[in-house]
């Protein structure tokens, strides 16, 4: 600081004595003032003025030069450069699905820049950025000439890229008329001092990733993703020009907003391009042909792929990152550190994912609505006002001790909103808060998720059918999953040492014992002999609870607590028909080891985080060891519960994805349908895949009134249908598509080899006094079974 003030002074101590030379005129100027005394004296005074002005200009600079315009920042401040980066998150191949930030920006090294970009750049922006140091004289001459004197505003500014860069790092400030003057002088400053500092590259660099493409939108990288959802190095030459044409005014030239005024931008830049020799005038005339081809990902937190996943990711990061800290002492923070998240999501499962939530969604609410024929979908209004009675509106008047008739006129009075009509369309209405709450009520939901079974990671997660609207995560929200616990029962009583040749009555039994108990079949159809693979695959109800009572009920919870389902499990007969409420998170890993061959995966989502050099700060990947993990069932017994939960597609409940379908996959599934239709699920399974669906309602009151229609095989399965349909038409996953369960044993296939039902009148040899002694007499009893 001190010697830029002892510079400064020497500089103002030599203007002051040329001014004084001037003052005090040299031998020559009083001869000619003597001869010519009026033009002698007329010019003196123009030299003074103009002496008198430079020096006032220069004084003037130097001001803001010391900083009485505000601070300028110093050589070490430019050296150390820092930018709030997002932070992003990345699916399994590489590609982007989505980031945390406050200023949505990520950055891009140099030598990932392609060569045509930095052309398309320097040709449109600064086309000699390579020979200036900082500031353009023969630009500014050009502006001062033509855009003052001649009035042409089409000669743009002339500030260099540098100068640019300037108004990125420190925005300009308000200095009322004087503005643009001293922003201007500072910017050129700055560009000096950056041009001391760094390389051109240098400065490209960081132009390229602080330049503003609106929206919130920071940085080349992010802007290429937005407007066309590519990577930079991906773009092509009239893509390039498209967001290059944006700089000169973001929102003006915006291809979402104004497609035609960034048609005629690109145009002009491509034109530059060419002669700057840049591009040919042939490929010119052709790239100006093509349409924009915009594929705008905005990547919000409520847009873009995975949604649901994300936030999930989001929460569970801070956690994660709460004991890990950064050089300096300081713990990371996600919207601002510039973390890289690599996730084992899948992009094309998640997208085939999410078509089949919002196509069958869309179908599956259109039949809800038609089922409903105009009524509300709750049986009793009690069950509405209970709702209204926690809702934030209701809550926040409540609390103003207002009574419940005010509150009630207050929330029947419309306001303008927005509200959600299907998967991606949402409407201006003019809407009360109670109708608003009726609206929503009125919505099925849905959740989907797939993992490997074979390695833990998960690779397609939705939440539901919007998160905009809809926040709650239905992948990990706990619902009675029915019939899907079922195969559980029946694992339990093959590790128990039951055949699954063993027969069992359907009977309508009342089980004093447990109050007694009448467990129903959905169908209210009895009769005829089950083993344990007709009993799952037609999801019997009574056979299944016979079953659950042989095992014993506390030792079918316990295996299923083994198997990756949490919460409390009752460990009594009704178990058996799914009373147990569980995420699809753990179903999916509960039925991961049926396609494990016995093995509970650990699952995971997260692989490693980087910080933004690429420094690994947590790597999670590098911990899954399949040979750690728990063996739940034998080789044996899961080889004997696939080869019937296989058979359910075939001959069971779960057979329209053969005939409706036509999923030709060696495909195995349990079909689920809690009490009163309240929830439907579907879980599926390849040998490489393990799939779960959930569709239901937020409360559970709110359902289909017919088992036809609100059972599992057609309210989930068709999700999971649509799903298969899509990765069978994809080439790449032929590995999914294709995959085989392992050849059963010759003693598994024996073991199964017997009629899934007997009648007892077709066979004289299988009575129903028969079965009950094969079922033991003593168990029988101490199951209270005393009506048939």
């Amino acid at each position: 600081m001190n010697d830029l003030i002892t510079s400064a002074q020497l500089q103002l101590a030599r203007a002051c004595a040329l001014l004084y030379q001037f003052v005090e005129l040299p031998e020559y100027w009083r001869a000619y003032r003597r001869r010519k005394p009026w033009q002698a004296y007329s010019l003196q005074a123009v030299m003074f003025l103009l002496l008198t002005s430079l020096l006032l200009v220069f004084l003037f600079i130097q001001s803001i030069r010391w900083g009485s315009y505000g601070p300028l920042p110093t050589r070490e401040d430019l050296h150390h450069i820092s930018h709030h980066l997002a932070s992003e998150v990345y699916a399994a191949d590489g590609s982007v699905l989505g980031r945390y930030y406050f200023e949505n920006r990520s950055y891009l090294h140099y030598d990932e820049i392609p060569k045509s970009l930095i052309n398309a750049l320097v040709a449109t922006e600064d086309t000699r950025f390579f020979q200036h140091h900082g500031i353009d004289w023969q630009s500014w001459g050009r502006v001062l000439l033509k855009t003052i004197f001649l009035n042409d505003k089409t000669q743009g500014g002339g500030s260099t890229i540098t100068q640019q860069l300037a108004k990125n790092l420190y925005p300009r400030q308000d200095f009322g008329k004087y503005s643009l003057l001293i922003n201007k002088l500072k910017e050129v400053l700055i560009a000096r001092r950056l041009e001391d500092l760094y390389s051109k590259e240098e400065i490209l660099e960081l132009y390229l990733n602080t330049v503003s493409f609106s929206e919130n939108t920071y940085g080349i990288k992010v802007a290429a993703y937005r407007f066309f959802n590519r990577s930079p190095e991906a773009l092509r030459p009239e893509q390039i020009a498209v967001l290059i044409g944006m700089l000169k005014a973001t929102a003006h030239y915006n291809p979402m907003r104004h497609p035609q005024q960034a048609i005629e931008r690109r145009n002009l830049v491509l034109d530059r391009m060419e002669q700057d020799h840049y591009l040919s005038a042939g490929a010119v005339d052709s790239l100006q042909q093509l349409p924009l081809s915009i594929n705008y990902q905005p990547l919000t937190a409520n847009t873009g792929p995975a949604t649901y996943f994300r936030e999930k990711l989001r929460l569970e990061l801070r956690d994660l990152l709460r004991d890990v800290y950064k050089p300096s002492g300081m713990r990371y923070n996600i919207y601002t550190d510039g973390l890289k998240i690599y996730t084992t999501i899948d992009a094309q499962l998640q997208q085939y994912a999410e078509s089949a939530v919002t196509q069958h969604m869309t179908e599956l609410q259109q039949a809800f609505t038609d089922h409903l024929h105009g009524e509300a979908p709750w049986t009793n209004d009690s069950l509405f006002r209970e709702v209204v009675y926690q809702s934030e509106p209701y809550i926040s008047l409540a609390e103003k001790c207002l009574s419940v008739t005010t509150i009630d006129s207050i929330l029947s009075i419309p306001h303008p909103m927005r509200i959600y009509r299907s998967p991606g369309q949402d409407e201006a209405v003019m809407m009360s808060p109670l109708d608003s709450i009726r609206h929503y009520m009125s919505f099925l939901n849905a959740g989907f998720m797939a993992a490997e079974p074979s390695t833990g990671a998960v690779r397609a997660w939705v939440g539901g059918i919007d998160h905009e609207y809809f926040k709650y995560d239905h992948v990990s929200s706990r619902r009675s999953v029915g019939s899907t616990f079922k195969p559980f029962v029946y694992a339990a009583a093959i590790r128990k040492g039951y055949h699954p040749c063993m027969y069992t009555p359907n009977v309508l039994a009342t089980y004093w014992r447990y109050e007694g108990w009448k467990p129903r079949n959905a169908d209210h159809k009895y009769g005829g002999l089950y083993s344990m693979e007709g009993g799952l695959i037609h999801s019997v109800n009574t056979i299944a609870v016979q079953t659950a009572l042989r095992a014993r009920p506390k030792s079918v919870a316990a295996l299923a607590h083994q198997m990756g389902l949490e919460g409390d499990i009752p460990g009594v007969p009704a178990v058996a028909l799914g009373v147990a409420d569980a995420s699809l998170e753990e179903m999916v890993t509960a039925y991961s080891v049926f396609a494990n061959r016995g093995k509970r995966p650990e699952l995971y989502y997260i692989r490693r985080i980087e910080d933004r050099n690429g420094e690994v700060l947590a790597n999670f990947e590098s911990q899954v060891d399949s040979s750690r993990w728990e063996r739940v069932l034998q080789p044996r017994e899961a080889d004997l519960m696939n080869e019937m939960l296989r058979q359910t597609p075939i001959k069971g409940t779960a057979m329209r994805l053969r005939y409706r379908y036509q999923l030709t996959n060696d495909l195995a599934g349990k079909t689920g349908t809690s009490q009163e239709q309240a929830d439907g699920w579907f879980m599926g399974y390849t040998p490489e895949l393990v799939a779960g669906v959930w569709v239901g309602a937020e409360y559970p009151f709110v359902r289909f009134r017919n088992l036809q229609l609100g059972q599992g095989a057609n309210t989930a399965l068709p999700i999971f249908a649509e799903f298969m349909l899509q990765v069978n038409q994809d080439a790449s996953f032929c590995d999914l598509s294709e995959a085989r369960f392992p050849e059963p044993s010759t003693e598994v296939l024996s073991m199964l080899h017997c009629p899934n039902i007997v009648w007892p009148e077709q066979d004289s040899t299988a009575t129903e006094e028969g079965v009950i002694a094969a079922v033991k007499p003593e168990e029988a009893t101490a199951a209270g079974v005393v009506e048939k």
